[in-house]
C-alpha cells in the first residue's frame, strides 16, 4: 500500500503534523520501548525492597542504615534528573536513551555482585544516576511523538508500566522461593536488571529514532524529515524554504522555567511530584516490609504482598490513562490525593485494632488512589507544561523534585516506623498528600489538550495572589 504524502517547508509544519496526527502502530511500539526505561527504574527499586530484610541481616543494619542505602539511590537519581534534563535538551533524546541504559546494566551488576555495604552503595548510587538520566528524557520523547489530543493519555502510561515493573519484580523472584533457593535471593532480584537493562538497551538501538520535535528545531530539515518518515510511515516532499533549520547556539537555561511566564506551571509541577513521592517512597516502596507486618514473617508473604498490592496500582494507572484527555491532569491528581488522605489517615487511626481485611482494603485503596492521581500526574504535569526546547529542563526538573521527595520518603521511614509503628507514621506522612491537595486547590494550571510550542499566553502564577482574589474550584 502507498504511504501517505505530506509536505512542508519549515519546522513549525513538523510540529504541527506531531500535533495534529495520531501515533502510527510502530509508534505505539516505540512509545513503550521508551517506557523501558521506566520498567528499569520501578524494578530496580523494588527489587531492593523485597530483599530490605535480607540485606538487613547480612550487613547487620541499623533502620538509618536502611534507610541510607535505600535513599543513596534516589541522591543518584536527583544528580541524574537534574542534570540530565539538560543534556538531553542538547544532545538529543536518542543519544541519552543509549548513554543511560549502559550505566544501568554496569551498575545493576555491580551492586548484585558487591562483596561489601560501601560498594553496594556505590553501585546503587550509580543506578540512580542511570534512571534519573533515563526517566525526563523517556518522556519528553513520549511527549514529542505523540499528537495534542492523546499527549497526556500516553504519557500517563508511564505509572502503570512502573507498577507492572513492581509486580514483576515479585513474579521473578516466586520460582526461586518454590525451588527452596533463598540466600541472597536479593542479590538475584537485583542482578537481574541488568539482564533487562541489556535488553532494553538492544531494542531502543535497534528501534527508536530521534524525537521528530527536537530533531526539527535542532537538526537540519532534511534530517528531521527522514526522522518523520521512519516514525510515521509516511513519504516528506520538503519544499524550497528560505528558512535555514539548524541546530541553535544557544543554550536554554534552567532559570527559565522559574521565569514569570513558566514559574506557577513549575511550582505546581514540583509539589505535585515532591509530595506524591515522599508518600509513595514512605510506603509504597515498603510494601514488602508492610505485608510482613500485616500477613506474617517470611519472604513469601512479602512477594505475594508486593503482587497483590502493586496489581491495584496497575488498575488505577490504567484508569487514570485512559480518563486524562476526558477529565484532565489537575482533576485526576485532586481526586487521587483525597483517595490517599482518607487511606492513610484511616489506618493512622485504626491500624493497631484493625482487622487484616480492613488493613489490606486501605493500603490497596492507597496504592490505587497514588496511582490513579498525584502518582501519574506530577511527572506527566512536568513533561506537558513547557514546550520542546524547555520540556527536557522541565521533565529534568519535576524528576529532581521527585527524588527530593524520595529521599526524604526512603530515610524517613524505616526510622519512624521502628520508633512509633506503622499507626503513628502513616499519620505522620499524610501530611504530605494534604501539602499537595491544597496546593492544587489553589494552583488551576492544567496542560492537559494545550499546544505549548505555539503557546503564547500566560498561566497561573504566584504573583496573581498580590492582585486578585483566587476563587477556588475543582
Amino acid at each position: 500500500m502507498d504511504r501517505k504524502e505530506i509536505t512542508i517547508s519549515n519546522r513549525e509544519d513538523i510540529i504541527n503534523f506531531v500535533n495534529s496526527n495520531p501515533v502510527s502502530r510502530k509508534g505505539f511500539l516505540i512509545v513503550l520501548v521508551a517506557l523501558g526505561g521506566i520498567f528499569l527504574d520501578a524494578y530496580d527499586f523494588a527489587s531492593l525492597g523485597i530483599g530490605a530484610d535480607q540485606i538487613v541481616a547480612e550487613f547487620n543494619l541499623s533502620p538509618s542504615g536502611l534507610g541510607a542505602l535505600t535513599a543513596v539511590m534516589a541522591v543518584g537519581a536527583l544528580l541524574g534528573a537534574l542534570f540530565g534534563g539538560i543534556f538531553t535538551d542538547k544532545l538529543g533524546r536518542n543519544k541519552m536513551f543509549l548513554i543511560d541504559l549502559v550505566l544501568l546494566v554496569v551498575a545493576a551488576a555491580g551492586a548484585a555482585l558487591s562483596p561489601n555495604m560501601g560498594t553496594l552503595i556505590f553501585f546503587r548510587f550509580l543506578l540512580g544516576v542511570g534512571v534519573g538520566l533515563d526517566v525526563p528524557v523517556a518522556l519528553s520523547f513520549i511527549a514529542e511523538i505523540s499528537n495534542t489530543k492523546n499527549k497526556g493519555r500516553l504519557v500517563n502510561l508511564w505509572q502503570p508500566m512502573w507498577y507492572l515493573a513492581a509486580s514483576f519484580t515479585g513474579a521473578v523472584l516466586l520460582p526461586f522461593h518454590f525451588l527452596g533457593i533463598e540466600e541472597h535471593l536479593w542479590r538475584y532480584a537485583v542482578g537481574f536488571g541488568a539482564i533487562l537493562a541489556l535488553i532494553v538497551l538492544f531494542l531502543r538501538y535497534k528501534y527508536m529514532e530521534e524525537s521528530p520535535m527536537w530533531a526539527a528545531k535542532n537538526l537540519p530539515l532534511l534530517d528531521a524529515a527522514k526522522i518523520v518518515e521512519k516514525t510515521y510511515n509516511v513519504k516528506v516532499t520538503i519544499l524550497e524554504s528560505k528558512e535555514k533549520v539548524s541546530k541553535k547556539d544557544e543554550r536554554v537555561a534552567l532559570s527559565t522555567i522559574f521565569s514569570k511566564k513558566y514559574r506557577g506551571r513549575t511550582l505546581l509541577a514540583s509539589i505535585i511530584t515532591s509530595t506524591q513521592s515522599l508518600e509513595y517512597f514512605s510506603v509504597g516502596f515498603y510494601i514488602p516490609v508492610i505485608s510482613v507486618m500485616i500477613f506474617g514473617k517470611g519472604i513469601i508473604y512479602a512477594i505475594l504482598g508486593t503482587l497483590l498490592f502493586n496489581f491495584f496500582g496497575i488498575l488505577g494507572g490504567l484508569a487514570q490513562s485512559y480518563l486524562t484527555g476526558k477529565v484532565g491532569i489537575r482533576k485526576l491528581a485532586l481526586i487521587g490525593y483525597v483517595i490517599v488522605i482518607i487511606a492513610l489517615i484511616t489506618v493512622g487511626l485504626t491500624g493497631n485494632s484493625a482487622p487484616t481485611f480492613l488493613m489490606t482494603l486501605l493500603i490497596a485503596g492507597f496504592i490505587f488512589g497514588h496511582s490513579f492521581g498525584p502518582g501519574s500526574q506530577g511527572m506527566t504535569m512536568a513533561t506537558l507544561s513547557y514546550p520542546t526546547e524547555l520540556r527536557g529542563i522541565g521533565s529534568g526538573w519535576g524528576q529532581t523534585m521527585t527524588r527530593v521527595g524520595s529521599i526524604i520518603g526512603f530515610f524517613i521511614f524505616p526510622i519512624l516506623l521502628a520508633s512509633i509503628g506503622l499507626s503513628n507514621t502513616m499519620l505522620v506522612i499524610s501530611a504530605a498528600p494534604i501539602l499537595g491537595l491544597l496546593v492544587v486547590l489553589l494552583n488551576k494550571w492544567d496542560p492537559t489538550g494545550k499546544d505549548l510550542d505555539n503557546d503564547n499566553g500566560s498561566d497561573f502564577s504566584i504573583d496573581q495572589f498580590k492582585d486578585q482574589n483566587i476563587n477556588i474550584k475543582i
